[in-house]
């Protein structure tokens, strides 16, 4: 059993948690939503099964946790992340996945959620961290801390030569995804290689697709190869393999 950490002094509060539930799942959001009915301060008052349903129902009923898969269809997690923050700023999003990534966590931590548990956690530590997070502390495995802090020093390091290229809102594991576009890379390749699901690479080629104002992946090409973003990482540009014919997002 993972021990956890957490990272912040609490805060007091009277009343129910709020909870709402974001999952593709049904038969998991089911479970959950009796599992935690059963806690006599917790109350489910949505759920959501997909990105683009979970923002609308934050936007409605405002609750004081979000529980939030990165796998969502039509809208990411991530994506969800940054509406939470403009749409419902006292609403505190605690990740609940199957797997994630250093990378990831990162990424979702930046956009405001408060910490990360897993699907398989024990049932004690899901309703404790669900209390801690509405609490105002942050939520993360004892052993990925250290994970966490070689992989953001990481992107420190990187940081400055990616602030030197014009890279159009890109985040860093978009700007990989592009990469291994113009390298000619499958979905599944992608997905591989970058140690993400298939549906993670979909979602964030959406992303790509909306921020660089393209439709497909070969205009995707055409525009990192003209803005110089296929490169390997250090600004420099370079050749790129020839695209290959693979599956659409």
């Amino acid at each position: 059993m993972a021990t956890m950490t957490r990272l912040a002094k609490p805060s007091n509060g009277n009343g129910s948690i709020r909870i709402m539930i974001a999952d593709s799942h049904a038969m998991f959001r089911a479970a959950l939503r009796n599992l935690l009915g059963a806690e006599p301060d917790f109350v489910v008052i949505g759920e959501a099964e997909d990105g683009m349903e979970a923002v609308a129902r934050v936007r409605n009923v405002h609750p004081h946790v979000v529980l939030l898969d990165l796998d969502l269809p039509r809208c990411s997690g991530l994506e969800v992340l940054r509406e939470i923050r403009s749409l419902s700023p006292a609403t505190r999003a605690l990740l609940l996945v199957d797997t994630i990534d250093e990378g990831q966590l990162i990424e979702a931590l930046c956009l405001g959620a408060r910490g990360v548990a897993f699907k398989t956690t024990a049932t004690n530590l899901l309703l404790k961290s669900i209390r801690a997070v509405k609490a105002g502390e942050y939520w993360v495995e004892r052993d990925r801390i250290s994970l966490l802090i070689r992989t953001l020093n990481d992107r420190l390091d990187n940081n400055g030569q990616d602030e030197r290229r014009n890279v159009f809102g890109l985040t860093p594991r978009e700007l990989d995804t592009v990469r291994a576009i113009a390298a000619g890379e499958s979905t599944q390749e992608m997905a591989q290689k970058l140690s993400r699901s298939e549906v993670t690479v979909r979602h964030q080629l959406t992303s790509i697709f909306r921020k660089l104002g393209v439709r497909n992946r070969g205009e995707l090409l055409s525009f990192a190869m003209s803005h110089n973003l296929a490169g390997n990482g250090d600004g420099s540009g370079g050749a790129t393999a020839p695209m290959r014919k693979s599956a659409t997002a």
